[in-house]
């Protein structure tokens, strides 16, 4: 091996002498080229120019969402329902009806008062048995129901708490399209989240969502949680209530109007019911058809198509036929405009109506009425949300069918079939159906061993739901 080791470094070293030789013989001017004029040199990477200030510039918009979100935030509250939930499909195959499961549910509120009134949207307390309020700080509140209102969507909830820091409110109507927006929920449960964009839209109707429409639209990202939030201008003030968004992932988010959402709550404190002044007619919008053949813009005004028996329009001596151009001075040429400038007076108030007939304008008077609202329900149940005796969980045995419907073939483990609301087993997490595998280390129990454990007020459980286990531990 060392030999032809040798032998190859030899060969190598003969190799590189003779090419070595070789071009030692070769002229130096055989590798010269022309020599043509120098290039210059390549240019040393150039390096993006900030101009001056702009940093600066950029850190005080950010300063100015910063502190927006800090002012607003301490006002803005996380709300968490339980609910009925229809659509348990292991209950339906263990043949249970009598109760559905519970359901929960997420949604955002705003300090309304600091004793503890707080605004949020009706969708998100409607149908729920238990209502909680979460403050920033930390703190958990049982809610009870001041008053809704789904014509706006709106709704007022009640803590026992003082000394908590209401939001500011401003003047929705001197909102300006373009200028930046914050807003600050839970969506999907992600607490206290900021997002920013502008206010897009005012007066944003048509929908079809609910009786009154006149939204401000944003860019600002609304989720599935945002519901009841804030949105801000950059004072930290709230210019809106966000209700809802028009699919997922569109950046189209859209919420009520301060001016509007506080006159609502206002009157959900002092009633517990909404009144909205009435003028007593049936509208609608005139279309280029319509106008033209009563030959008049189709923007002067909106079309009175029916008045009311003993209402104020009536009293006001309006006529179908008749086109309103202006309420309390302000002209509207839409229903949308129309309902909007009539809500924003009071009931027993007297307003100038311009109208519109027969090519003549008139104007009159109307002592508006309170629009006839049809009766909110109540909520399910009432909700507090206190804890109720015991545990709050009603169990029995599997029968031998349904453990093999569910791959526990001859067990009869205890098998979970109500859940009081508020109880230990509700904030657990629970729900009917699911089964207990273990408690308090006792492997496979039945309900009387399940019983027993609890006795001292306390659990701690491995629970099967469907295809999975987690545990849960309550205490009394």
């Amino acid at each position: 091996m060392v030999g032809r080791v040798s032998a190859v470094r030899s060969a190598f070293v003969f190799a590189f002498a003779l090419s070595s030789a070789v071009v030692a013989s070769v002229p130096s001017s055989a590798f010269a080229e022309p020599s043509p004029a120098a290039a210059p040199a390549p240019a040393p990477p150039q390096h993006a120019t900030v101009a001056p200030g702009a940093v600066a510039e950029a850190r005080r918009l950010s300063d100015a969402f910063v502190a927006a979100a800090e002012r607003v935030s301490p006002s803005v509250v996380q709300i968490d329902i339980t609910a009925r939930d229809e659509q348990d499909q292991l209950l339906r195959l263990f043949g249970r009806n009598p109760d559905s499961p519970i359901a929960r549910g997420t949604g955002s509120g705003v300090v309304f008062s600091s004793d503890g009134a707080i605004l949020t949207n009706n969708h998100v307390i409607d149908h729920s048995l238990t209502i909680s309020v979460r403050l920033r700080d930390g703190r958990v509140f049982p809610a009870k129901l001041l008053g809704r209102d789904p014509g706006t969507d709106l709704a007022v909830i009640k803590i026992d708490a003082t000394g908590l820091v209401a939001a500011k409110f401003a003047d929705s109507d001197g909102a300006r399209v373009g200028e930046w927006t914050v807003a600050i929920g839970s969506p999907f449960g992600l607490g206290y989240t900021v997002t920013t964009g502008v206010l897009s839209a005012k007066g944003r109707g048509a929908l079809g969502m609910n009786l009154i429409e006149d939204y401000l639209q944003t860019d600002a990202s609304i989720n599935p949680g945002n519901s009841g939030g804030p949105l801000c201008d950059l004072n930290g003030s709230v210019i809106g209530i966000n209700t809802m968004i028009v699919g997922h992932g569109t950046g189209i988010g859209f919420a009520v109007p301060s001016n509007l959402a506080r006159r609502v709550a206002d009157q959900l404190i002092k009633t517990g019911r909404v009144q909205r002044a009435w003028i007593g007619v049936g509208v609608q919008d005139l279309s280029p058809e319509l106008a033209a053949a009563l030959k008049v813009d189709p923007r002067v005004g909106v079309l009175v198509n029916s008045v009311a028996d003993n209402g104020p329009a009536k009293k006001a001596n309006l006529k179908p036929g008749d086109i309103i151009a202006s309420v309390g001075g302000k002209k509207v040429i839409d229903t949308r405009e129309l309902i909007r400038e009539t809500i924003a007076h009071e009931v027993g108030q007297t307003v100038v109506l311009e109208i519109l007939r027969n090519g003549k304008r008139y104007g009159t008077s109307a002592v508006l009425g309170a629009k006839p609202e049809p009766a909110v329900p109540p909520l399910p149940v009432q909700q507090q949300g206190v804890p109720q005796a015991g545990l709050g969980l009603n169990v029995r045995d599997l029968t031998a069918e349904q453990a093999s419907q569910v791959g526990l073939t001859g067990k009869t483990l205890p098998v979970v079939t109500t859940i009081n609301p508020g109880s230990p087993a509700d904030r657990a997490g629970l729900k009917p159906g699911d089964i207990i595998i273990e408690a308090d280390g006792i492997s496979e129990p039945n309900s009387a061993q399940l019983v027993k454990a609890a006795e001292d007020g306390q659990l701690l459980l491995l629970v099967r739901r469907r295809d999975q286990s987690f545990y849960a531990t309550m205490k009394k």
